[in-house]
C-alpha cells in the first residue's frame, strides 16, 4: 500500500478460523510500512489511508446487526428524512432491489435493465476470455460477483469502498441470505431476507478497497468488471489506468457508465466529457472514453488498454421507491489489456 510489493500477512484472528476469518488483523511486514489493516465481519479493509477510512466510516463499522426491522423502522422515523441512516437505507434499498429482487418470490419483477443484464451483455462482447482470477470493482451488494463466481473457474474478488453494502455482500456469501431494506415510500421500508444459491462461493470474497488504488500486483487478473462506477470516482482516468495495470496482457475489462456526472463525486475538471463542449469531442463522454481507450488517439490515452467492443445504449433501472424508478441509458465498453510499453518487455 505504500509502494512496496510486500504481501500482507494475517497477524491475528480474533473471530472465525484460518479458512473463514470474521475478525482479525492483516499486517504489512515491510520495515518502512508496518501498517495494520482490520478485518471486520469477514471484510478486509485494505485501503491507502486506513485510519482516515475507519474514521469516516465509523458509524457503519460499529453499527449493530441484531436490531429488528420494527425497531429499525422506529429509529428511522426518529432520525427523519435526510439523516445518515435515511441515506444508507435508501442506497441499500436501491442496490439490494437491483441485485436480488429477481430472486425474491414476494416482490414484483423489476423488469429489464438490471446490472445483471449489463454483465451478461458485457461477457458476450468480451469473448474470448483468458483463464484466471476475476475482479469486480464497485461490487456494491455483491450479485454480479456471485454470478461471475458461478461462471468463472478462477478466484473472484468483489471490492468496494462502501462498507454498508459490503456487509450485505459478505453476509450473503457466508449465510446464503441477501438481507436489505426495501423502500415502499417515505421512511417506510420492508426488510427482505432473500435466499440465494452460491455456486463457486469458496472461490469468492469481498474486500474494502479503493478503485483508484487497487492493492494488487501488476498483471494479476484475467478479467475485471467496473459496472456503473466510472462516474462515481474522483478521477475516472486514474480508474481506467488502474484497471489496465492490474490486468494481464490479453485480459479484458467490462466497463459501463450512464455518465451521470456529479461534482459531489467527481470534480468537474476530471469528468470525461459533460463539459467543455468547445473541445475536440464536443463534450461527448462516449467519444472521449473511446479516445482514452485508443492508444495514441488522445494525449491522455491509457497505453495499457485498447477498445475491444461496445454497446451504445443499454437500459439500467434504479428503483427509488414503489412509485418511482430512474431509467438510464448506459454505454458499455469492453477493453483489452496491452503490454505496458514502459514496463518490462517479454522475449
Amino acid at each position: 500500500m505504500d509502494g512496496t510489493d510486500e504481501v500482507l500477512v494475517l497477524a491475528e484472528v480474533t473471530r472465525g478460523g484460518p479458512e473463514d476469518v470474521l475478525e482479525g488483523i492483516l499486517h504489512c511486514p515491510a520495515a518502512r510500512c508496518r501498517q495494520e489493516y482490520p478485518i471486520l465481519d469477514g471484510i478486509p479493509l485494505i485501503v491507502p489511508r486506513v485510519r482516515a477510512y475507519v474514521q469516516d466510516n465509523l458509524p457503519h463499522l460499529l453499527s449493530r446487526s441484531d436490531i429488528t426491522p420494527l425497531l429499525e423502522g422506529l429509529i428511522g422515523d426518529c432520525c427523519g428524512p435526510g439523516s445518515a441512516l435515511d441515506a444508507t437505507r435508501q442506497y441499500l434499498s436501491s442496490y439490494g432491489v437491483g441485485h436480488y429482487d429477481d430472486l425474491d418470490p414476494e416482490t414484483p419483477s423489476s423488469g429489464a435493465g438490471s446490472v445483471l443484464d449489463l454483465l451478461e451483455r458485457g461477457l458476450e462482447l468480451a469473448e474470448p476470455l483468458l483463464p484466471g482470477p476475476t475482479l469486480d470493482v464497485g461490487c456494491a451488494v455483491g450479485r454480479p460477483a456471485f454470478e461471475l463466481a458461478a461462471r468463472q473457474q478462477g478466484l473472484v474478488l468483489g471490492v468496494d469502498l462502501n462498507f454498508a453494502m459490503l456487509r450485505v455482500a459478505s453476509r450473503a456469501l457466508r449465510e446464503g441470505i441477501a438481507s436489505y431494506p426495501r423502500r415502499r415510500v417515505g421512511l417506510v421500508y420492508d426488510r427482505r431476507e432473500v435466499p440465494i444459491d452460491r455456486p463457486g462461493a469458496k472461490r469468492l470474497d469481498f474486500w474494502a478497497c479503493d478503485a483508484l488504488a487497487l492493492p494488487f500486483a501488476d498483471d494479476t487478473f484475467a478479467l475485471t468488471t467496473s459496472l456503473n462506477v466510472l462516474d462515481c470516482v474522483a478521477d475516472p482516468r486514474q480508474h481506467l489506468s488502474t484497471l489496465g495495470r492490474v490486468l494481464k496482457p490479453g485480459g479484458k475489462v467490462i466497463l459501463s457508465s450512464p455518465y451521470d456526472w456529479s461534482p459531489g463525486a467527481t470534480p468537474v475538471e476530471s469528468w470525461l466529457g459533460g463539459h467543455s463542449q468547445r473541445g475536440g469531442e464536443g463534450g461527448s463522454s462516449e467519444a472521449l472514453l473511446r479516445a482514452l481507450l485508443s492508444p495514441g488517439a488522445h494525449e491522455a490515452s491509457i497505453p495499457t488498454l485498447r477498445l475491444f467492443a461496445e454497446a451504445e445504449a443499454l437500459p439500467w433501472t434504479v428503483r427509488i421507491h414503489d412509485r418511482y424508478s430512474a431509467s438510464y441509458s448506459v454505454h458499455l465498453v469492453v477493453a483489452e489489456a496491452l503490454q505496458d510499453p514502459d514496463g518490462p518487455q517479454s522475449g
